[in-house]
């Protein structure tokens, strides 16, 4: 008998508390990507996504509404809401979904750097501006997510003085891009193209 007291104990008190952190963990990073893929207009695999979320959540919620008196569980889904909204983040980062546009404006000769987003089959549009300062030539390229970092080292080393800015596209038509590159599990990392509105 006291044996089974302790068990209910353990179980109340650490496996049930756990239990929950998982579930939150689950169904907030779950949220996150949603909200995420919503904004980048993936509004076909988000419903698929929402249906598995709120599941998990009932689960969780109701775990806690027969245990109101147990404080661990209010811990433990505080904590699962907090660890799954940095860990949705942190997966939605990894996938590199989207396309960005990359603004920079310079007052030196952009020729060098927009060689090299040629070169490497980024579509460039060089325009010019007056900056405070005098004559300014202004960048324009729109680019994979994944390309970031390949663009902004180019900017670095051709034009580090240079302001440069990046904000997210919803949508684009046409385009030039680099060719799409194989990996192991996916054949490119835009593997939500086709969920995409319009698409």
């Amino acid at each position: 008998m006291i044996q089974t007291v302790e068990s209910a104990e353990f179980f109340a008190m650490v496996v049930l508390p756990l239990l929950i952190f998982f579930f939150r963990i689950c169904d907030v990073s779950l949220g996150t990507i949603r909200v995420i893929f919503i904004a980048k207009g993936l509004t076909y695999i988000a419903p698929v996504i929402g249906f598995f979320e709120v599941i998990i959540y009932l689960v969780a919620i109701g775990q806690v509404m027969n245990n109101l008196t147990n404080v661990a569980l209010y811990i433990a889904y505080g904590a699962g809401f907090a660890a799954g909204t940095f860990i949705g983040m942190k997966v939605e980062e990894k996938l590199s979904i989207g396309t960005l546009v990359v603004r920079i404006i310079t007052p030196e000769d952009p020729g060098d750097l927009v060689s090299y987003l040629r070169q490497r089959s980024f579509g460039v549009t060089v325009t010019g501006g007056e900056g405070s300062k005098g004559k300014v030539s202004i960048i324009l390229s729109v680019i994979k997510r994944q390309n970031l970092d390949e663009v902004a080292r180019g900017i670095r080393e051709h034009l580090p003085k240079a302001f440069y800015s990046v904000e997210e596209v919803r949508a684009v038509a046409e385009g030039v891009f680099p060719a799409k590159r194989s990996s192991l599990f996916l054949l490119y990392k835009d593997p939500f193209k086709y969920f995409r509105k319009g698409k």
